[in-house]
């Protein structure tokens, strides 16, 4: 395996020595991922099977697959135009110049991708900036180690190393790949590594994209049905088992309404997973120190006095975690404070809408929010008093699947966003380019300045 200084300079030389790279090699390489996953998707699910422990490759499908398939065809679709030159009105004073935006690849962009979504969060952006003419360098997570060394080998069948290349290794790896002098880096991970990847980029200038993670909030409304309410919150909260950057970390409930919402999630489990130990369905948690932390969480609560539904347990020795409802969880509880990432939902009771934007707004902002009900002037106060990465009304997670939908986070979730357009237009050097007439009005304005200058100034301001 070539090392990673040698990988990244040898890309680096290619995009170089090649920087219009045509829209018909774009295509191919994109063409290139897509048959990839129709030639492999089976064995990769399986490795995604085997990393989890319990993952069956209809999750995957769901979870990984579907969203990356449509991206992949949404690429190949759209591409070429969004390849084209931009033309731009000029302004009066520049006249009869012409302008345009020229869309350029930014060169060789590193894909640093997490474990909880391992086909989607690696490969979607890495297609993307493939497809806006970059090279591309990806670290896949240790965590999932069977996925990253089947997508390490495709990868390595299906491309040049100058296009696309995998790395592998654990943090130290990773820690040397963000310092890397890449001319964009696109991490996908929590807060507390997006810290450290911006940190190591700095230090090149290099421009990066943060998808992070946070709390990301439900509001049910006083005008919700609890029923289909809880049925669309359970579904965000356990797909994955909870594992999930965008999956919703607490609900925020009218008063009073706290034992109608526990009975309701109840059926909405027991309809989603009838049974959790061995449920091929329901995804096992990632390891052992993520198990464990998990447990930590909720005896830190019970110990607390909150009350806590659990929703069937797994076997000894399974890293299956049956989901917990939390009521009654007290301020400064870890659950309150840390991401939780796990199928752990605390409910927490509000006596008006202010108060429950008063709640997350006292918070860092987050990734996405949820609002619930049917009352529009009260959805729409919420949306114009809270900031977040996204929002999806009356259900969870659908946003990410809308291809026509930028997805980032803001603040302490994120910067930069992706998918669609906006994916591709962040992987690509917007060059303005102005060319100028020999009827140029600009030595009209030339030094030295005096009477000239003045009727200039008063056409310029008649005719602005």
């Amino acid at each position: 395996m070539t090392d990673l200084q040698s990988l990244f300079d040898r890309q680096r030389r290619a995009s170089r020595e090649t920087p219009d790279v045509p829209i018909a090699t774009r295509l191919d390489r994109v063409r290139r991922v897509e048959r990839l996953l129709d030639e492999h998707g089976a064995a990769i699910a399986a490795a995604v099977e085997a990393d989890f422990g319990v993952r069956s490759p209809a999750l995957t499908e769901v979870a990984d697959l579907i969203v990356l398939r449509s991206l992949l065809s949404q690429l190949l679709r759209n591409a070429k135009r969004w390849s084209r030159p931009v033309r731009v009105r000029t302004p009066i004073y520049l006249r009869p110049a012409r302008g345009w935006v020229q869309r350029q690849p930014l060169g060789v962009v590193g894909v640093i991708s997490p474990w909880n979504y391992p086909l989607q969060l690696s490969l979607g952006p890495a297609a993307t900036a493939l497809a806006a003419g970059n090279r591309v360098l990806l670290k896949p997570s240790e965590l999932t180690p069977r996925t990253s060394a089947l997508l390490a080998e495709l990868v390595a069948r299906t491309f040049g190393e100058d296009e696309f290349a995998v790395v592998q290794g654990d943090a130290d790896v990773a820690s040397r790949f963000a310092a890397l002098p890449f001319d964009h880096l696109f991490f996908t991970g929590s807060t507390a590594v997006g810290r450290k990847v911006a940190q190591a980029a700095a230090a090149n200038l290099t421009p990066t994209t943060l998808e992070l993670g946070g709390k990301s909030p439900c509001i049910v409304d006083a005008s919700a049905d609890l029923e289909e309410a809880a049925l669309r919150i359970a579904h965000g909260k356990l797909l994955n088992a909870g594992q999930t950057c965008i999956a919703p970390d607490y609900v925020l409930l009218p008063s009073g309404r706290e034992d109608a919402f526990a009975e309701a999630w109840r059926r909405a489990v027991a309809r989603l997973f009838p049974r959790i130990d061995g449920n091929p369905d329901y995804a096992g948690i990632i390891g052992e120190r993520h198990l464990a932390r998990l447990h930590r969480l909720l005896d830190e609560a019970r110990a607390q006095g909150a009350r806590i539904e659990r929703s069937g347990e797994a076997a000894p020795g399974s890293r299956q975690f049956g989901p917990a409802l939390v009521l009654g969880a007290q301020p400064g509880l870890s659950l309150l404070e840390e991401e939780i990432f796990g199928p752990i939902l605390p409910v927490l009771p509000y006596d008006d809408s202010a108060q429950a934007v008063a709640y997350i707004n006292a918070r860092p902002r987050p990734l996405a929010l949820y609002w619930f009900g049917t009352d529009t002037a009260a959805r729409d106060r919420v949306l114009a008093q809270t900031v977040s990465g996204a929002v999806t009304v009356n259900d969870t997670l659908m946003h990410i699947a809308h291809e026509g939908l930028p997805f980032g986070g803001v603040g302490e979730s994120g910067w930069g966003a992706y998918h669609g357009e906006t994916g591709f237009l962040r992987f690509t050097q917007q060059k303005p380019v102005l060319v100028q007439s020999r009827w140029a009005l600009g030595p009209m304005l030339y030094p030295p300045y005096g009477a000239r200058l003045q009727r200039m100034l008063k056409l310029l301001r008649l005719l602005g």
